[in-house]
């Protein structure tokens, strides 16, 4: 496995090792060593799927402490585009995103710490996400940020066309609302 650090702190993109024949492909999903060797210390206590329609838009959500969760995030059939806000206030980098091509293709995967607000795009159908969380889900901390909020501009479009977005999500605050500021 691969780890690389992205220009958002803490955030990791991780490239597992793929071995393909004329069968298909085996991944290595999970190998704690691997994961210890690596500095990677989450321990995980649910783990979340979903499947969606080209076009969906899923998010930009979050968990508010004491419930924060960190994930991570892998697409087991299909593709998305997956971004990552970071929320950290004290960081250099608050408020600022970044994207990545997820499918089952690459394989690549996303390990995002507490404190920042994680969306995707589906860009085929039946696309399905799996998410690991080291929090459970707790309703009453859960929280997000408009898909669209034009402080943070971000360009779905340029990855397929948001069709199909939940009543909750699309009632999600802009990211000052938020974030209280």
């Amino acid at each position: 496995m691969i780890v690389e650090s992205t220009r958002l702190p803490d955030l990791l993109l991780l490239k597992p090792n793929i071995y393909d024949d004329n069968r298909g492909y085996f991944i290595e999903n999970y190998h704690r060593k691997q994961w210890v060797d690596a500095g990677l210390t989450v321990h995980f206590v649910q783990e979340n799927h979903s499947c969606s329609q080209k076009g969906v838009v899923r998010g930009l959500h979050y968990q508010l402490e004491p419930h924060a969760q960190s994930k991570w995030v892998h697409v087991l059939h299909g593709a998305i585009w997956d971004v990552v806000v970071d929320l950290r206030q004290n960081m250099p980098t608050f408020g600022q995103w970044q994207g990545f091509l997820l499918d089952d293709k690459n394989h690549h995967q996303l390990l995002i710490p507490k404190g920042f607000a994680h969306g995707f795009i589906a860009l085929i159908a039946n696309t399905i996400v799996s998410y690991k969380c080291d929090n459970y889900y707790s309703p009453e901390a859960e929280s997000g940020i408009h898909f669209q909020d034009p402080t943070l501009r971000i360009p779905w479009e340029n990855y397929a066309i948001p069709t199909i977005v939940s009543e909750k999500d699309s009632k999600l605050p802009l990211f000052n609302v938020s974030l209280g500021l």
